[in-house]
């Protein structure tokens, strides 16, 4: 995915760039600048994009000062599509500058300031054709001098949180990431059934710490590998892969009866699988690169705190059960794995089904 984004960034300038208003991309560009005491930048649009939004017939009159004049409102208006606000928060205005040609001669540079301190989540969204379902814009966020983070969106890309590299964006990449996990890991069935799956034959405190540290350790070496690009096997491999693993664990459960207890095993080697399940989630926000080490350490929280409340109330459901009534344990242990095994098992065929279809 990186190596895509630096491909599409490299040749999408030479597009914009190309002679004779050739325009076989419809993109833009936007440059989002941090600054301590205020936001500035420029959105570059290709003359024929703009053109047809104004009902302009000829793209090369929006190179004549006069016409740019008597479009000023309507321009200002398609740079405020480029929406940046604090997380959850208004929009912030965006107080247009100087329109000029950029570098090749088929573009405008519009630069623009937004007045007042950044806020520490800069939430950014960006539709700036929405006529045009093809079009894509390409933002890329400056700070401290360097690039920090850069997003594509379309017409229907959910916004994007950039965050700052300060200790107030550390607690705002904390509080969205955390939550996160929390949410992935409480609304996520195949991770959750994953989890029941290894606790429903219960065990005293210390075998389950194991269990569930076993699966913490697995997921989280391969959700930091797939987060930073180190490791990225498919989807197509990885979805049915987890679903597996979820038939595997209810049938051992099955097929365990008084042998060597395995769950820490499987839970170790299938978190390895389940991990890059989290990442393609977490990499859906587009990850800070200034405070990277935190979205990830936050979305790992977020995941164990999430396990921690399913693991916690479950078990000591089931132990109290056990206690009393041995019986009505063992078939909810087996009533249990059967379900596990069923649902891994629809799973696995569907999302089969699915990656080969290409959906």
């Amino acid at each position: 995915m990186r190596l895509f984004m630096f491909i599409f960034a490299a040749l999408l300038p030479l597009c914009i760039s190309a002679p004779a208003l050739a325009h076989s991309v419809p993109v833009s560009f936007a440059d989002v600048v941090i600054q301590p005491d205020r936001i500035e930048g420029s959105v570059t649009l290709h003359v024929t994009d703009l053109a047809l939004e104004l009902g302009i017939d000829d793209p090369h009159m929006l190179f004549d000062g006069g016409v740019l004049d008597s479009q000023h409102t309507r321009i200002n208006d398609i740079l405020h599509r480029l929406r940046l606000s604090p997380e959850g928060g208004a929009q912030l205005a965006l107080t247009m500058g100087a329109i000029s040609p950029a570098e090749g001669g088929d573009a405008l540079k519009i630069a623009f300031t937004a007045a007042g301190a950044p806020p520490a989540a800069l939430e950014v969204q960006a539709s700036l054709f929405p006529a045009d379902p093809l079009h894509r814009t390409f933002v890329n966020i400056y700070e401290g001098g360097e690039l920090s983070q850069q997003f594509l969106f379309d017409n229907d890309t959910a916004p994007k949180v950039h965050f700052a590299g300060t200790a107030a964006g550390v607690w705002a990449v904390l509080g969205t990431f955390v939550p996160s996990g929390i949410e992935h890991v409480l609304l996520g069935p195949d991770h959750v059934l994953f989890i029941i799956g290894l606790i429903l034959l219960g065990g005293n405190l210390r075998r389950l710490t194991i269990i569930v540290t076993a699966f913490t350790l697995g997921h989280s070496i391969t959700l930091a590998l797939a987060a930073l690009d180190i490791v990225t096997p498919p989807a197509w491999l990885i979805e049915p892969a987890i679903a597996l693993s979820i038939i595997v664990v209810g049938a051992d459960n099955l097929m365990r009866g008084k042998g060597r207890d395995m769950r820490a095993v499987f839970a170790g080697v299938f978190g390895l699988i389940h991990g890059f399940g989290f990442a393609f989630v977490l990499k859906e926000f587009g990850l800070p690169q200034a405070n990277l080490a935190w979205s990830l350490l936050g979305f790992n929280l977020g995941v164990e705190l999430g396990q921690l409340a399913i693991v916690i109330p479950l078990a000591l459901a089931l132990a109290a059960v056990r206690k009393r009534a041995p019986v009505v344990a063992n078939r909810i242990a087996i009533g249990g794995s059967l379900a596990v095994i069923a649902a891994g098992a629809y799973w696995f065929f569907d999302r089969v089904q699915l990656m080969g279809s290409g959906i």
